[in-house]
């Protein structure tokens, strides 16, 4: 998630920089074969054109209000965890008493059972976000582009490719749970399972009274209804024939642009042309020089057209770069960073030590 108000112009010039190039060379190909060669039939008349750019326009404003609500969603999960998480600590920190218990533990040995719950919660987050930024078939090409692969490495780390998923949970739980979850497929459901168990345990010894059991356990349903709804967005892309069809129409539009202004600006240069034959210039050499201008104002349509090009294109990328926030990319969801801010404040209502630190960023880019 980028923090500041506005994305560097310089960095997203640098993102996009090779379709830049391609795009001044796919207008200066027609422009070349029309203006030097005198293909003067190598145009496109620019109202089907114009009609064709709306429904592109149409298609990409589709696509990314769509990534845009797939975005808004994840984050209302997540949302929806924090809150969850904070509720879950305070039932576990005000219903683990010894009312009806027939062994009376002491004051530490409940302080311990407590910690036992919470940490065992930060391991279901840490599981959970790990799960999420795993990469899916759709997300890789993504990844895997230069550019985003430039801009990454330069730009920002994220913390899941560094550091492996049993060392960041290992600290939370027991080895036994660990060799447990790591043996089945889905850790983060796995650590919900035992703090099922684990609240049966409690129950049956008198720690926990039925309705406080309830309560817990609906709790713990609703940590699973939410890790469901962000699997669904992490294992359902943006249906790929919208969006392939999209890509295609969007390159269509882009090497027709071309050929649809050329005309446009050599009518332009031959207004030129007829008003200083009509009202010559004071000076010859600027007589000259406009005359030139006016003769070769066609070539002007190179760099309108790269810029709608430019426009069209990196629209439909960014629609593209995000349709998938848990991927890692630099407009997710930050994930990382909430997790981390969870485990702070569930620990600190626990009165736990050894908090850890909230984590640095670099270059305003938030994971």
């Amino acid at each position: 998630m980028y923090t500041k108000r506005i994305f560097p112009i310089k960095g997203v010039i640098k993102w996009t920089r090779r379709h830049i190039f391609i795009f001044l060379l796919l207008a200066a190909v027609p422009v070349l074969l029309f203006d030097l060669l005198r293909w003067k039939w190598l145009h496109v008349p620019w109202l089907p054109l114009g009609v064709l750019g709306t429904a592109v326009a149409f298609i990409v404003s589709f696509k990314n209000n769509a990534s845009y609500d797939r975005l808004w969603e994840a984050r209302k999960i997540w949302g929806g965890i924090v809150n969850a998480s904070r509720s879950w600590t305070i039932m576990v920190k005000d219903f683990v008493t010894n009312t009806h218990s027939k062994d009376t533990r002491s004051a530490e040995e409940l302080e311990a059972i407590k910690r036992e719950l919470v940490h065992r919660h930060v391991a279901w987050l840490t599981a959970l976000r790990y799960q999420l930024r795993q990469d899916k078939p759709w997300e890789t090409h993504l990844k895997n582009q230069k550019s985003n692969r430039e801009f990454r490495a330069s730009q920002y780390t994220v913390y899941e490719d560094t550091v492996p998923i049993a060392e960041a949970i290992g600290p939370y739980i027991s080895q036994q749970e660990v060799d447990e979850i790591f043996a089945k497929g889905n850790q983060a459901s796995q650590l919900l399972g035992i703090q099922s168990k684990r609240l049966s345990e409690l129950m049956n010894d008198g720690l926990i009274e039925d309705f406080r059991h309830m309560e817990m356990m609906a709790m713990l349903t609703e940590f699973y209804t939410l890790q469901g709804k962000s699997e669904r967005i992490k294992n359902f892309p943006y249906p790929r024939q919208f969006a392939t069809l999209n890509y295609v129409f969007v390159w269509i539009f882009i090497l027709l642009v071309p050929f649809g202004i050329m005309e446009g600006f050599e009518v332009i240069g031959d207004r030129i042309i007829e008003d200083l034959t009509a009202n010559p210039a004071y000076f010859e050499v600027t007589q000259n020089l406009q005359l030139f201008i006016g003769k070769h104002f066609v070539w002007f349509s190179i760099p309108f057209s790269a810029m709608i090009a430019w426009v069209f294109h990196t629209m439909e990328a960014i629609g593209e770069n995000t349709e998938n926030p848990f991927e890692g990319g630099p407009n997710d969801v930050p994930i990382t960073d909430m997790s981390r801010g969870i485990e702070i404040d569930i620990r600190q209502l626990i009165d736990d030590t050894d908090i850890p630190s909230a984590y640095t960023w670099k270059n305003d880019i938030v994971m």
